[in-house]
């Protein structure tokens, strides 16, 4: 479940903007200037597209509005970086203070890394919010509105799907302390539990179903519970022209608080289910 924020850091003047956004284009210097302020309290950390509060999402759908605005207000800009050119409305992130920004790493103006952060060369898109701690590892992504939290790893390849629109769509969540495997897709506002070790290759939708092996149950649909180690798996349904396998996460095991911190252990049970981190 999610719930909108009741109150939020970006000033309301961006709701009066996105009344009437079909108006506005690059020539409104009055619009642009609360864009930039309202993208600017994203990009610092003082404000944020979505977080956990009480075990809901709660969205922050004014925050959403502006970043689909900077869009709107926004020209084409040239700019290069040694033989690389580029010409597109966003520039990229400039402050990362305390954060480990390793050469071929991108990360764009809007989006926020806390102090600790490792970005590998990767790719962090606007609004997506990366916690203390946290390693970005090689060629991963973290899209659009993401909310990564503290002490995350998110492994060589992983692909966390961005959730712009519309404005109250709630985007995708990893938790602290949770490790997602390499190659393994999180998208569709789909939310990663504290805590839980996500198998290599794993999809994970928000329409996908999470099924506990040792009873069968369907725990919920686009959620890992907190504490576990889930793999990808298939669920066998008829249909008029056959039998066939549709994906699922399994989860093979719960853990104590912590536990994920043994990956000897942990590899050791994700390789007796045939996968591993």
């Amino acid at each position: 479940m999610s719930h909108q924020s009741t109150s939020s850091p970006i000033p309301q003047a961006v709701d009066a903007l996105w009344e009437r956004r079909a108006e506005l284009s690059p020539s409104d210097a009055e619009a642009r200037a609360v864009v930039v302020g309202a993208i600017d309290l994203l990009d610092t950390g003082r404000a944020r597209v979505a977080e956990v509060s009480g075990g809901e999402v709660v969205v922050d759908e004014r925050a959403k509005r502006a970043i689909l605005l900077a869009f709107k207000v926004l020209g084409l800009a040239r700019s290069q970086v040694g033989d690389f050119q580029h010409h597109d409305r966003l520039p990229l992130k400039t402050t990362f203070d305390g954060v480990r920004v390793v050469p071929g790493a991108i990360a764009r103006w809007g989006s926020y890394a806390a102090p600790g952060v490792v970005l590998m060369p990767s790719f962090t898109n606007i609004g997506a919010y990366v916690g203390a701690g946290t390693m970005v590892d090689t060629w991963a992504t973290v899209g659009s509105c993401a909310q990564i939290g503290s002490n995350v790893h998110l492994s060589g390849g992983v692909g966390i799907g961005g959730v712009l629109e519309p404005p109250n769509a709630v985007p995708v969540v990893v938790e602290d302390d949770a490790l997602i495997g390499s190659r393994a897709m999180i998208v569709e506002g789909a939310r990663v539990g504290r805590g839980a070790v996500v198998g290599a290759g794993t999809i994970l939708s928000a329409t996908i179903p999470v099924i506990d092996v040792l009873t069968g149950e369907e725990l919920t649909r686009g959620r890992i519970p907190d504490w576990c180690v889930a793999v990808g798996g298939t669920r066998q349904k008829e249909f008029p022209g056959g039998t066939f396998g549709l994906p699922c996460v399994l989860v093979i095991k719960r853990l104590g608080p912590g536990q994920r911190h043994d990956k000897a252990a942990l590899n050791e049970v994700l390789r007796e289910h045939g996968a591993n981190t």
